[in-house]
């Protein structure tokens, strides 16, 4: 993203206030998105050291390692150690690639990192955090649980607030974000109270759980309907969001501590947000047959995601509520999941060959017109002309 792009970028920012001052059409969620994700990060251009391709890195690739991260919570779920194991090294290598890009940005060119920082996208590197430290607290690793809980919720509220500040109408599937990014800190906050880290950790990741559902409220008032049908990927939010949200409340349900009225509460609440999910995993499903989008998009792994978030969440609520039937269904949905996440990979590993090879014919060219400087029949760009 360069400067002035995306929802951050103080252009569009006071372009689309003048806008809904002055009766003219808010920008839609397509245009929304061309401006998020198409446009070039000009400002590497005053920063040759920063030009490397790490560093560009949209933040929207934190979906990748939140869909790796969730897919292989689910395959622990379901006795997959050695599969889950790979991907939770695949996660973790993505989220250290992630993770000194972002600060590198933030050290040597501000102006894009915080135009970064008010787009939706950025919340991945909450939510991305929060989905690691889940599976490492299943893992044992509690201490370096705890530590990614401190550092993503030290990250959320600016960068909730950052993004909260630039919304508009007529929002993308990315919108809901800032539900998944705060349903994140609910999950790992209870994983860890489920593994008795501190039964303190259940109240703020109910407090937590109940503001996600108000974000999602929020979100959903303004989420352009038109992306059920033509969003390239990151659509799939809508049910992930829900996804996550069942998963908190499954976890939250788990804890020992509730009895009774409050118990029965969260289960039913898990149960409705599960169907909920579930219905809008139908309807975004049959959008993709009716109208199918099969390039590579970086946004595709926001689609991933969701799928194994939805995956997880069925087999987390049929356990805390005891429905044995939920579980096959659990285990259909995780492996649909890994067949996306398969895919997804090998259309980003083709796209990449395709882009180095790209690169070294453009290097190429450039090497020819280099060489005929000079020569005969060659142009000096730097003669002076007239």
């Amino acid at each position: 993203m360069g400067d002035g792009a995306g929802w951050g970028g103080a252009g569009a920012d006071s372009d689309w206030r003048s806008a809904a001052g002055s009766g003219r059409r808010v920008p839609g969620a397509r245009d929304v998105m061309v401006r998020m994700h198409q446009q070039a990060p000009a400002s590497t251009a005053d920063h040759p050291h920063l030009s490397g391709w790490w560093q560009r890195l949209p933040p929207a690739a934190g979906a990748a390692v939140m869909a790796t991260g969730i897919i292989s919570v689910g395959l622990n779920l379901v006795g997959q150690s050695v599969l889950s194991a790979i991907l939770l090294v695949l996660a973790a290598g993505g989220w250290l690639l992630l993770g000194p890009a972002f600060a590198v940005t933030f050290l040597r060119d501000r102006k894009r990192w915080k135009n970064n920082t008010h787009t939706p996208p950025a919340l991945t590197a909450v939510a991305a955090t929060a989905v690691l430290g889940t599976r490492l607290s299943v893992l044992g690793w509690q201490a370096v649980a705890a530590a990614l809980l401190v550092l993503a919720a030290a990250a959320w509220p600016g960068l909730l607030l950052a993004v909260v500040r630039h919304w508009q109408r007529h929002l993308p599937g990315a919108a809901f974000l800032v539900c998944v990014a705060t349903q994140g800190l609910a999950v790992l906050g209870s994983t860890l109270a489920l593994e008795h880290q501190g039964d303190w950790l259940v109240w703020p990741a109910l407090a937590a759980f109940c503001l996600g559902i108000v974000l999602y409220a929020a979100a959903l008032a303004r989420f352009d309907l038109h992306q059920v049908e033509s969003g390239a990927g990151d659509q799939w939010i809508a049910a992930g969001a829900l996804a996550i949200s069942a998963l908190a409340a499954a976890k939250l349900t788990l804890w020992p501590g509730w009895h009774g009225a409050p118990h029965s509460a969260l289960r039913t609440t898990t149960l409705v947000l599960l169907a909920l999910d579930l219905a809008g995993y139908a309807v975004l499903l049959g959008a993709e047959i009716r109208r199918p989008r099969l390039h590579y998009n970086i946004r595709r792994w926001a689609t991933v995601f969701p799928l194994g978030m939805t995956a997880v969440a069925t087999l987390s609520a049929g356990a805390a509520a005891h429905i044995h039937w939920l579980r096959p269904l659990g285990e259909a949905l995780l492996w649909i999941a890994v067949v996306a996440w398969v895919l997804t990979a090998a259309l980003l590993a083709a796209a990449a060959v395709s882009s180095a090879d790209s690169d070294e014919a453009g290097s190429d060219e450039a090497g020819a017109d280099g060489a005929a400087v000079g020569q005969p029949g060659g142009a000096d760009p730097l003669r002076r002309r007239g």
